[in-house]
C-alpha cells in the first residue's frame, strides 16, 4: 500500500459511515434493496419446491434437472468480475436497471415453458442479474453504520422471500392444479415492480457520483481495484466461505422437499411445508441474531452458530422421523441465517476501504455461485446414491465453514477485528491468537495473511 492509500484509509470507527436514513433518499433506496432481496429469495427457493414437478413434466432425472442449479453459476461468475466495472461506468443506477431486466427476460422465457434445454440457458441470465444484485447491495449496506442489523434485515427479506416462495409454488401446483410454470407469472410481475422502484430510487446514483465518492476505485497507475482485491487473501477466504455457505443453504432448501418425500416418506404438501419452515427459521435467525452477533463479536458468534448448526444437522440426519426432521430443519435455518451478513461485516473491517466494493462484490457474487454448484453436485450424486446423500454433504460443508472461519485474523475476542484493522492501518501486524491457536497463525502466514 502506498503513502497516499495509507493517508486516505478510513478510521476503524463508524464515524463518517453512510446512514440508511440520511440523506432521506437512502430510506427509499434501502427499502427498494429489501424488495430486491425478497425477489431474490423467492427465485432461489422456488427451484426446490418445483423440482418434483419439473421432473414429471419433462421426464428427466436428478442429474438433468440439477442443471437448473448449475447454469446460474456462469452468470454469477460473470457478475463477480464485472461488478466493479459496472459500478465505475454506470454507478448503482446500473445495478438497479440491469438486475431486474435480466430477471424479466429470463422469467418471460420460462413462462412460455420452452423445451428443457432452453431453461438452463436463460437461467444463466438470471444468475448474472442476481449476482450483480448480491454484490452491489451487500457492499453498499455493509459499509453503513449498524451494518450487522441492516444486513440482517435485507437478508431477512431474502429469507422471507425464500419462505413464501415454496408455499406459493406448492399451493399453486399441488392445491390449485396449475402447471409449474404459472409460478413464474408471479415472478415476472415482481421483477417488473422491482425495475420500477429501483430505477425510481437509484436514478441519480450515476457513475460520476460513484467515482466522486470512491476516488480510489482505480489507482493512478491504472491498476484495477478488482485485481488488487483478488490479490488480497481475505477476499478469497470470504468468497470461498460464502461459496460453501450459500451452497449448504440452497442445497438444503433445494433438495429438502425431495428428501422428505423419498427418505422420510412425506406427502408433497407436508414436505413443501418443511422447506418453508427451514426458510422461515433462516429469516427469523437473520433478524434476531443480527442484533446479537455484533454485541458478542462476529468471530465468536459465527463459530458458535456453526457448531450449533452441526449439532442440529447431525440430529436431522440420524433421527429418522418426519416430525423431528421438520423441527431440526427449522432450527438449522435459524442458526445458519446470520452467517452471510456477518461475513460482509467482517470483510468491511479487515479489507481496506478503497477495495470494499470490488472485494465484497466479488466475494458475494462468487459465493452466490454456491447456490448453483453444490445443489447440482447433490443432484448428480443423488442420481447414483439416492437423495439421502444430502445430509452428509451438508455436514461436510458445515465443517469446512468452521475451518475457513478460523483462518480469518482477529482471534475470538469481541474487539479482535477492530484491533487487527487498527494495526494494519498503522502499518504493523498483530498476533491475537493464544498458544492453542498458533497452528492457525502458521497456516495464515503460509497463505499471506497477517
Amino acid at each position: 500500500m502506498d503513502t497516499q492509500e495509507k493517508i486516505e484509509s478510513p478510521k476503524p470507527l463508524e464515524a463518517g459511515l453512510e446512514r440508511w436514513n440520511n440523506p432521506r433518499i437512502n430510506i427509499y433506496r434501502y427499502l427498494s434493496v429489501n424488495f430486491s432481496m425478497l425477489v431474490l429469495g423467492m427465485n432461489d427457493a422456488a427451484y426446490g419446491a418445483l423440482i418434483p414437478y419439473l421432473e414429471t413434466y419433462y421426464g428427466i432425472s436428478y442429474t438433468v434437472v440439477s442443471l437448473l442449479f448449475l447454469s446460474p453459476f456462469l452468470g454469477y461468475t460473470g457478475a463477480a468480475f464485472l461488478n466493479n466495472k459496472i459500478h465505475v461506468r454506470f454507478g448503482q443506477r446500473g445495478v438497479a436497471v440491469i438486475t431486474p431486466l435480466c430477471k424479466i427476460l429470463s422469467y418471460t422465457v420460462t413462462c412460455v415453458h420452452p423445451p428443457y434445454p432452453v431453461l438452463p440457458i436463460v437461467f444463466v441470465i438470471t444468475g448474472f442479474g442476481n449476482g450483480l444484485l448480491d454484490a452491489g447491495w451487500n457492499a453498499w449496506v455493509g459499509n453503513m453504520q449498524n451494518a450487522n442489523e441492516l444486513l440482517g434485515f435485507i437478508h431477512g427479506a431474502y429469507g422471507l422471500g425464500a419462505t413464501i416462495s415454496p408455499l406459493i409454488a406448492t399451493s399453486m401446483v399441488a392445491k390449485g392444479n396449475l402447471q409449474w410454470y404459472t409460478f413464474y407469472y408471479v415472478m415476472l410481475g415482481l421483477a417488473v415492480v422491482e425495475l420500477i422502484i429501483c430505477v425510481a430510487t437509484f436514478k441519480d446514483a450515476s457513475g460520476a457520483k460513484y467515482r466522486a465518492a470512491n476516488i480510489q476505485t482505480d489507482s493512478p497507475a491504472g491498476h484495477s481495484r478488482t485485481k488488487e482485491s483478488l490479490l488480497n487473501p481475505i477476499t478469497w477466504i470470504c468468497a470461498i466461505f460464502l461459496l460453501c455457505y450459500v451452497g449448504v443453504e440452497v442445497a438444503l432448501g433445494g433438495w429438502l422437499v425431495t428428501f422428505m418425500i423419498n427418505v422420510r416418506d412425506g406427502g408433497l404438501f407436508p414436505s413443501g411445508m418443511v422447506v418453508t419452515g427451514f426458510w422461515l427459521g433462516l429469516t427469523i435467525g437473520r433478524v434476531i441474531l443480527g442484533f446479537v452477533t455484533g454485541r458478542i463479536g462476529e468471530k465468536l458468534a459465527i463459530t458458535a452458530y456453526l457448531l450449533i448448526s452441526i449439532a442440529f444437522e447431525l440430529c436431522f440426519w440420524l433421527i429418522p422421523s418426519f416430525i423431528s426432521s421438520a423441527v431440526f430443519a427449522a432450527w438449522l435455518g435459524f442458526f445458519l441465517g446470520p452467517l452471510f451478513p456477518a461475513v460482509i461485516v467482517v470483510a468491511t473491517k479487515l479489507l481496506p476501504k478503497h477495495i470494499h466494493v470490488s472485494a465484497i462484490g466479488f466475494a458475494c457474487a462468487f459465493g452466490g455461485g454456491g447456490a448453483a454448484l453444490f445443489p447440482f453436485a447433490v443432484g448428480a450424486i443423488a442420481e447414483a446414491k439416492g437423495v439421502q446423500v444430502l445430509q452428509p454433504f451438508a455436514l461436510a460443508l458445515l465443517v469446512a465453514l468452521v475451518g475457513l472461519w478460523c483462518l480469518l485474523p482477529g482471534g475470538f475476542s469481541k474487539k479482535g477485528l477492530e484491533e487487527t484493522q487498527r494495526a494494519r492501518e498503522e502499518g504493523r501486524s498483530v498476533r491475537v491468537e493464544e498458544g492453542r491457536m498458533m497452528w492457525v497463525g502458521k497456516l495464515r502466514a503460509k497463505i499471506g495473511i497477517a
